[in-house]
């Protein structure tokens, strides 16, 4: 079969047709992808200088998320720093409280309250990670931000140890002795025994009376205080013997009675009843020496036991007495209150008075008479009354005293100073580094931003290199279509010219 011959015309149009078919292709192709260059065909100078600029922004961009995660971490230990100085601020709130005060149990409540604190703080620095990385727990918790693909710019945030508040390189803040606290015990004891002095008309001597005048007592003799019945034993110690004179009254016996330490006596002016009230054994004695033959007795005999139940009065005590004033201080001398001995005042109300206040507690031991003390710290029971606490006949000046095991770190306020001294130290590098990661926390988000903005220009620039302008695609392709159109009708043409020579046959 011979071969096809076109005609110049059709052929050029032909190829007309078909180059305007491959253009129309490559602005499809242009239009679908968005960009014009899509190979290194298209254009190798500008598709490799692309690809450059867009992997150096994704590696930014990689970087940028890391930013982010560095940024966290130290938001983190911002936050936590910023608790930890509030925490500090608290504890020394509680040191100048302890400080405003003089009650030994007060101090001692601040002082386990501020050791709670530090406890907090350490826990606080210790929850202060994120991701596994804490800045507030020291080694090996340093912090590193880069801020280029090649790692030759960086930040080294360095970490800092809170975990431990004793520790010389952080707050350096240590927990305070607890108080640790005493006993002391008070024996309540005493017995109580009268005699009647009556004239010789059976009428009641007053205290201004004299002893002559009494029944069974004369000038000359001796009354005695003795530790044993009939004149036995030893001499009360404090007691001297009253040798009946013409001008010895009731009161000079009594008087002299009162002398002796833990031994009361008491006068009733109506009855003319002498009464002892003692913590131990005494007796009353006279030697009757006046007499011809003497025939010594014993005045009055009083037998001194242990109290053994909490409703017994104070009062029939050698040791406490109507009106006295009984106070409680701790060992800064702070008063914790005081009670006055009433005719009703028993001891289960001196228990009572002594447990209210906190941190002390009170109990009487009805076998053994003993009302035992107990405090958190060092305590003092005092009173009025000389005779209080009295045992042999000798006086205790000192009242009772709890010393505690061990004082609490607010006992002195020099103590309390120190600590505050510590605080403020503790404050001041608190503060001090909440700047120092405040500066870090704002240069990487600078740089954070820095990189975003640098990745925006590398994508702009690779899309300058590469996209395609649509707008002007979009009107080459519509060229591209009216040329093929009158390519097409130009072929038409073409074609309708060769065909007349048929119009001959």
């Amino acid at each position: 079969m011979a071969d096809i011959t076109l005609s110049a015309a059709v052929r050029q149009n032909l190829l007309t047709l078909q180059q305007t078919a491959d253009f129309m292709s490559g602005v499809q192709n242009k239009l679908a992808t968005g960009k014009k260059v899509n190979s290194a065909l298209d254009n190798p100078n500008s598709f490799f200088t692309a690809s450059g600029l867009n992997n150096r922004a994704k590696d930014l961009s990689n970087l940028l998320d890391d930013m982010g995660q560095v940024v966290q971490t130290m938001k983190a230990a911002d936050q936590g720093i910023t608790n930890i100085t509030k925490l500090t601020e608290t504890a020394k709130a509680k040191a100048n409280q302890a400080l405003q005060t003089q009650s030994q149990y007060e101090r001692a409540q601040y002082a386990k309250q501020y050791n709670d604190l530090l406890k907090q703080i350490e826990d606080m620095a210790k929850d202060s990670s994120y991701k596994g990385k804490n800045l507030l727990a020291g080694e090996g918790n340093n912090l590193t931000a880069i801020f280029n693909e090649d790692n030759t710019s960086k930040l080294t945030v360095t970490a800092v140890d809170y975990t431990d508040t004793t520790l010389s390189t952080g707050l350096n803040l240590q927990d305070l002795a607890l108080a640790k606290g005493g006993a002391a015990s008070l024996q309540i004891e005493g017995g109580k025994a009268s005699a009647t002095f009556l004239n010789a008309t059976g009428d009641a001597l007053s205290s201004g009376s004299l002893l002559q005048d009494a029944t069974g007592l004369a000038v000359g003799d001796v009354l005695q205080l003795r530790t044993a019945a009939s004149g036995g034993g030893a001499g009360v110690t404090g007691f001297t013997n009253i040798t009946i004179g013409a001008n010895t009254t009731v009161q000079n016996l009594v008087d002299q009675i009162n002398g002796v330490a833990g031994v009361r006596a008491e006068f009733d002016e109506k009855t003319g009843s002498l009464s002892i009230i003692s913590n131990d054994n005494v007796y009353l004695h006279n030697t009757n020496a006046s007499a011809a033959t003497p025939a010594p007795s014993d005045l009055i005999s009083v037998s001194a036991a242990n109290f053994t139940s909490g409703s017994q009065l104070l009062k029939n005590s050698g040791s406490f007495n109507v009106e006295d004033i009984l106070t409680l201080t701790d060992g800064n001398g702070y008063e914790l209150g005081s009670l006055e001995v009433t005719d009703k005042t028993s001891v289960k109300d001196l228990t009572d008075f002594i447990k209210r206040f906190n941190g002390v507690n009170a109990s009487f031991n009805t076998s053994t008479g003993k009302l035992t003390i107990e405090s958190d710290v060092s305590l003092n029971l005092k009173s009025t009354n000389a005779d209080f606490a009295a045992t042999s006949f000798t006086a205790d000046t000192d009242g009772v005293n709890v010393v505690a095991a061990v004082e609490s770190g607010f006992a002195t306020d020099e103590a309390i100073n120190q600590t505050i001294d510590k605080l403020n130290n503790a404050l001041s590098l608190l503060r001090s580094q909440a700047s120092e990661f405040g500066t870090n926390l704002s240069t990487v988000q600078i740089r954070q931003d820095y990189t975003k903005s640098m990745i925006n220009t590398l994508q702009e620039g690779a899309g300058k290199l590469t996209l395609a302008d649509t707008n002007e695609e979009g009107a080459n392709l519509l060229a591209l279509q009216t040329r093929q159109q009158l390519a097409s009708t130009s072929l038409s043409f073409a074609s309708q010219a060769d065909q007349t020579v048929l119009s001959l046959f």
